[in-house]
């Protein structure tokens, strides 16, 4: 977001997100997103000031089910043992809330972009789960870090993959008159 010319103020939810469930796992990134986006504005004391407050969730989707950050490496080497050759899609939930003028107002929706992997060797997937980044992601890759040569192919918003889609979420703000240039910070 800071290379996109905003300034965000990162702060944890601290949701538990044990045992929420959706019909989806597109609606379960939705969720989360609402759900943190919620907790965070919850704890907020604006005094009247326009606030801006997006919450997000991402998880990788490959035959039907859900795959957050692995945690640890086992899981993380099997993970890659699965999707390895293969395509998935990732979703990523956005919640926008806006409070201006007195009034609070929100949007949500999800991104979903078609993740193709490369068909990685054994050795490589033990090469990677050893440099401890694929433990904390979403779907146990990323497409801006050392996992970058091991995605052949993005179809659909590449921000998305990252974490948020600055596309949908300009379109979100639009909706709720917010213009994205009045977020950039200043130079």
């Amino acid at each position: 977001m800071r290379s996109a010319g905003l300034d965000p103020e990162v702060i944890v939810s601290g949701v538990d997100e044990s045992g929420i469930e959706a019909a989806t796992p597109a609606g379960l990134t939705a969720e989360l997103a609402r759900l943190k986006a919620e907790a965070v504005d919850a704890t907020l004391d604006l005094d009247g000031r326009t606030t801006v407050l997006i919450g997000c969730d991402s998880m990788l989707e490959l035959d039907g089910q859900a795959y957050g950050k692995p945690g640890d490496a086992g899981v993380a080497a099997e993970r890659w043992r699965l999707m390895r050759g293969r395509t998935g899609v990732l979703n990523t939930g956005h919640h926008v809330v806006v409070h201006a003028g007195g009034s609070r107002t929100v949007r949500s929706a999800v991104g979903s972009t078609r993740v193709t992997f490369a068909d990685l060797s054994d050795a490589e997937i033990e090469a990677y789960v050893a440099t401890g980044e694929p433990l904390e992601v979403a779907g146990a890759f990323t497409v801006d870090g050392l996992g970058g040569a091991f995605v052949e192919r993005i179809e659909g918003d590449p921000h998305n993959v990252v974490g948020i889609s600055l596309p949908l979420l300009r379109s979100l703000l639009r909706e709720l008159d917010v213009a994205w240039p009045s977020l950039w910070a200043p130079g």
